[in-house]
């Protein structure tokens, strides 16, 4: 199959360190040259050991469910014969306790709001299929426990 990855970096500065007062800011690398700032959830760490701006790993993983999903969606659509116009998830991941008592993402809600355009747009039935293949086929949604729901309107 194929290999992906990542190399994430923090670095200590001058710090203290041991006193656990320390950024928990760092960067994500990726092969393609993307970097992008990371750090902690605020809400378990504040501000200024945790950077608001920076992509949490909650969301990244939300953002990752979200993406791969839409992906195979517009796949879908278009060898259905399909034209989307525009594709814009609201996606959100609950944090909560799990059944073996571990704090993890419990859920995963997806809110694609589609625009469509040509002259042949799906049935709202089409559409529910379009979605359950994108689904299945998610490779990340097929990588994690928490169950992945779909609204749509």
């Amino acid at each position: 199959m194929s290999v992906h990855t990542a190399t994430i970096e923090w670095r200590r500065g001058d710090q203290v360190f041991t006193d656990r007062r320390y950024s928990r800011a760092h960067d994500w690398r990726f092969d393609g040259g993307a970097v992008v700032r990371a750090s902690s959830d605020p809400s378990s760490i504040p501000p200024p050991l945790s950077d608001p701006a920076a992509v949490d790993p909650e969301e990244a993983l939300v953002a990752a469910v979200s993406a791969c999903h839409m992906m195979f969606f517009l796949a879908h659509a278009a060898k259905d014969g399909f034209t989307v116009d525009s594709y814009v998830d609201q996606a959100e991941g609950a944090l909560g306790r799990d059944e073996r008592g571990k704090t993890a993402i419990t859920a995963v809600t997806l809110r694609p709001r589609i625009v469509w355009s040509g002259e042949r747009t799906p049935t709202p039935d089409e559409v529910a299929a379009l979605h359950h293949r994108s689904h299945d086929d998610c490779f990340i949604a097929n990588s994690i426990r928490a169950p992945v729901r779909i609204e749509t309107v």
